[in-house]
């Protein structure tokens, strides 16, 4: 197969795009519904680790993204993953926390768990383009 045309690769990436914008409103969508259909705001606690989450890698690594899959590193590349790390945890320690509280239900910790799952196959999907040579963001 050979290459594909200008005008069918400037629409694939499109396509990629617009999946990604989906996949990030479903998430928030979750988020809001998980609190809205069960009258109780505690569960945007977790909107908290969201805003947290990406600030590591945009302030510590900067555009070299392979070395955040790498076993090795300095020190800050080090403290980018902890960070990142503590932010994933606390995404799903906060609702099950609530939730081993009493303060939100199954139906809220269930919609919160899977806006996670939305959100993390979003963050993958956006590292996976980002690798491709012709789609480059960073």
């Amino acid at each position: 197969m050979g290459r594909l045309s200008r005008s069918m690769a400037v629409c694939l990436h499109s396509g990629k795009l617009a999946l990604l914008a989906i996949l990030v409103s479903g998430g928030i969508v979750l988020q809001i519904l998980a609190c809205a259909l069960y009258n109780n705001w505690w569960p945007m606690l977790t909107v908290l680790m969201y805003l947290i989450l990406p600030m590591p890698l945009m302030f510590f690594v900067g555009s070299d993204s392979s070395s955040i899959m790498s076993s090795g590193g300095d020190g800050w590349v080090n403290f980018t993953k902890f960070l990142t790390g503590a932010s994933v945890v606390g995404s799903i320690a906060i609702p099950s926390i609530l939730k081993h509280a009493g303060i939100i239900g199954w139906g809220a910790l269930s919609m919160e768990l899977s806006s996670f799952v939305v959100f993390g196959v979003a963050i993958l999907w956006l590292l996976q383009t980002n690798r491709e040579e012709e789609y480059s963001m960073f």
